[in-house]
Parts: structure tokens; sequence; C-alpha cells
């Protein structure tokens, strides 16, 4: 250091004239550092007994006499040099101290800086362990956070799966009871069918053998007007004659008069000038085969061809993929039109379907589609149809175009079950959709929701109880 350097110079000026003298040593005390000076003495320098003390440096003049003069000057050359380097010394002392009280409080101030920013950097450095620290305790626990976090969606993800588990095993308990009724009440239908045909068969019967009773009168009454005309006509050329007009007359046999002949669809009958709803026969192009149907020729300007219709559950319509595509049922009353017979007869020209549905309050609704048809058999009766409108529903209950068809015997839909089973009959299943106009008839006098009920759930839901239903198609054109 630069003040330990001074005062070492100084020490050394000190040593110089005082060679040969005794040396003191002089330690100074500043705050918490101390300083060391070395002095030189003047050898025997005794003051006299009548030395005064005085603020200024003075000579002390010896008794006359006392000494030789030369010894005396010897002497005062020594005091004057003595006193030349002890003001000397003096003003370096004072420069000195000046000096380090200079340097002790810039390096006081340097060393408390220095204080300053090494306490600084240890706090950076400890702020930056404790960061570091920090971030790997916040890493750990969003580690945690994760997996407690994966752990609780697996459990969530499981608890789904069996909600989906009981709920499946809770639809299935339900179609299992909604199917055991059904065959409660198709066995009790069956019941009440086999009594009805025992007491109609009883009837006809009973209507027989009073008819035989009357057929055999009647031949005694012949046998006696052939008797009696024997007699008057008196020859048997004449009674031969009459017996072979008889006979003529008994082989006229009545034809029937033809509904109509070489019609398409009921459009073309209506066209033709016939106006009254009822069954009719149509021929289909490039078919030799007529197929009855009935026609509506009163609804919404009529030329309606029925495709389906339901108003009584006199048939059961739970059939197979056979019964569907032939047709069943009677087109006077309840009955399907044919699979075959849809698909060649909307696929000849553009159609419009109808669905008319009435439930057991009398409310009557419709949907319609301006474009309406089925692909053949080998495309599974596929469905296509758009441009809704009508007041059965804010949207269509139909399946979306492209669905096939589905029986109990054949399962086109899209669920893992057979919706044709569950739901019973034929329709255009999709996954079960929101429509099924082939279910099981329900009279509507029950308030239990059944799933194999007839169904259009855009209209009233699941708790709509349908009594009549119609599908009919007329061209688009007419």
């Amino acid at each position: 250091m630069r003040w330990l350097l001074a005062a070492f110079c100084l020490a050394a000026a000190l040593q110089a004239p005082a060679v040969g003298s005794e040396r003191g040593r002089h330690r100074v005390q500043h705050g918490p550092c101390s300083y060391t000076f070395i002095l030189p003495e003047v050898e025997h320098c005794q003051p006299p007994g009548d030395f005064q003390v005085s603020n200024s440096l003075q000579r002390d003049a010896p008794p006359p006499g006392a000494v030789p003069p030369a010894q005396q000057s010897s002497q005062d050359e020594k005091l004057e040099a003595l006193e030349s380097v002890t003001e000397n010394n003096t003003q370096w002392l004072q420069k000195l101290e000046n000096y380090i009280q200079e340097n002790v409080r810039s390096e006081m101030e340097e060393m408390q800086r220095n204080a300053v920013h090494t306490q600084t950097a240890t706090m950076l450095q400890i702020r930056t362990n404790l960061l570091s620290q920090s971030a790997e305790q916040t890493r750990k626990l969003t580690d945690v956070e994760t997996q407690v976090l994966n752990q609780t969606t697996r459990l969530e993800v499981q608890l789904q799966e069996y909600s989906l588990s009981t709920i499946k095993l809770e639809k299935q308990i339900v179609q299992q009871t909604q199917e055991i009724s059904r065959l409660n009440d198709q066995n009790s239908l069956l019941e009440q069918r086999l009594t009805a045909m025992e007491d109609r068969h009883t009837r006809e019967l009973q209507a027989l053998q009073a008819e035989k009773q009357q057929l055999q009168e009647f031949l005694v009454q012949q046998d006696h007007l052939a008797s009696l005309l024997e007699a008057q006509l008196g020859g048997p050329t004449q009674k031969k004659r009459l017996l072979d007009l008889v006979k003529q007359c008994n082989q006229i046999s009545v034809q029937p008069k033809e509904e109509t002949q070489g019609f398409r669809d009921c459009a073309e009958i209506y066209k033709s000038g016939i106006t009254e709803s009822g069954v009719y026969s149509l021929r289909l192009a490039n078919s030799t085969k007529t197929v009855k149907v009935f026609c509506d020729m009163q609804t919404r300007g009529g030329g309606w061809t029925v495709l389906q219709r339901r108003q009584n559950g006199s048939v059961d319509f739970h059939r197979n993929w056979a019964n569907y595509k032939a047709g069943f049922g009677d087109p006077s009353g309840e009955y399907w039109v044919g699979n075959d017979f849809i698909h060649l007869l909307t696929t000849g020209q553009d159609y419009t379907l109808q669905v008319q549905l009435t439930d057991t309050e009398g409310s009557e609704a419709y949907s319609q589609y301006n474009h309406f048809y089925i692909d053949s058999e080998e495309k599974k009766y596929s469905l296509y149809v758009r441009g809704f409108s009508g007041t059965a529903g804010r949207t269509s209950s139909l399946a979306h175009s492209g669905t096939p068809f589905s029986t109990k015997d054949r399962d086109n839909d899209r669920c893992s079950c057979n919706c044709a089973q569950m739901a019973s009959g034929g329709w255009w299943f999709d996954a079960c959709g929101p429509s099924n106009l082939n279910g099981v008839y329900y009279s509507g006098k029950s308030n239990v929701l059944r799933f194999n009920g007839i169904k259009w759930y855009y209209w009233k839901g699941l708790t709509l109880k349908v009594i009549r239903t119609t599908m009919m198609v007329r061209p688009g054109n007419f």
C-alpha cells in the first residue's frame, strides 16, 4: 500500500541523521489500525536545572565557563541539526498523518464498496441458488401434479367406462323387459286371435250346417219341380234339352272388372280421371307383374301411391328380409308394399315422399321429402332423401342418405347391437336412429315408454303414441 511505503521512507529519513544515537519507537493508534514510527534521540542531552519549557524551539545556553567553546560549538551545531531534523520530522508526520487519513478514508470507502459488492454478489448467488432450488421444487411439484392429474384422468376414464357399461347393462335389461312385455302382448294378441278364429270357425260351421240344410231342402224342391216339369213336358228329349240349357247357364262365369290396367302409379290413375281413393293394380315399366296398392286421391291434391300403412295393429311387422323384399299385408288395411317395388318405382323418375302421423290425442302431422328413392337389394335397399319440410318436428327423423335397410335376420345397421331385433320391424336404422314406423303397434292405453314401438322422435320424442302412419309417394312434377 502507498501509505506504508511513505512511512517506510520517513523512518529511513529519520534514521539517517541520527547515526550513532539511540532510536526510540513511537506507536500511533488510528481506529482499528496502529502505526509505529522509529525516531532518533540525542545522546547525553540532559536539560539544565534552569531549563524552561516554551512553545518555540530555542537554544539552551550553558552557563559560561561550564563547557569549552569548541565543544560548545559542536553541541550547538548538533542541536541546530536536531531541531532542523525534528521540524522536518514534524512536517513529515503531519503530511504523513494527512496522507494516511486520506488514503485510509479512500481505502475504507473502497473496502466498504468492495464489501457491498461482495455482499451483493453473495446475495445474488444466494438468490440464484434459491431460485434454482425453487425452480427444482416447482418442477418436482409440477411432475407430481402431472402424475396426480394423469391418475385422476385415468380414474375418470375408468369411471366413465364403468358408467357406460352400467348404462349399457341397464339398456339391455330395459330392452329385455320390453321384449318380454312385447312377447306377452303378442301372446295375448295371438290368444285373442285364436279365440276369435275359434269363434269364427264355430259360426262358419254353424252357417255351413244351416246352408247344408237349406241346400237339402232346395234339392228336394228341385226334385219336385223336375218331376212336375217332366210330367208337363211329357218326353225325355225335351227334358234333356232343358238340362243342357241349365248346364250352359251354370258354366257362364262373371268376369270381374279390372280396376285399372297399365298404370305405373296412382298419379297416372288420378290424371286418367279416376279420383276415388281405393285399391288399384299397378304395373311397373319393363315388368309383367301387377301389384295391388292403396291410392290416396284426396290428401294434398291426391295421386299418392301408399307404400306403408299402420292403423290398428292387425298385421305383424316384425318380419324377415324376404317378407320386406316381397311385401306383406292387405292394401285395404295394414301393409308394406315391398322393397323391390319401391326400388323399381322410385328409380324410374324423381319422387316425393310424404309421411303422415296421427297420435292418440288426434293430433296430425307430416314430414315431406322432395326427393326420395332406395337402391337395389344388392346395395341393401339404401335410403336416399333430401329437401325436408313439414310439421312433424323441427328436423328430419329419417336416417341420413346412404343408410341401408335392416331386418332381424339382416343386421346392416351401424350399432354393435341388432337394432331390428331390439327395436322390432325392418327399417333404415343407422345406429337405431330417431325413427321406426314399422315397430310394434301399441294401442296407447299404457303410459310406459316402449323402445320397440312406432317412433318419430323429432315430433313428440319418446312419449309419442301413434295410432296411424302412412308412407306415400308421387312424382315430383305432379
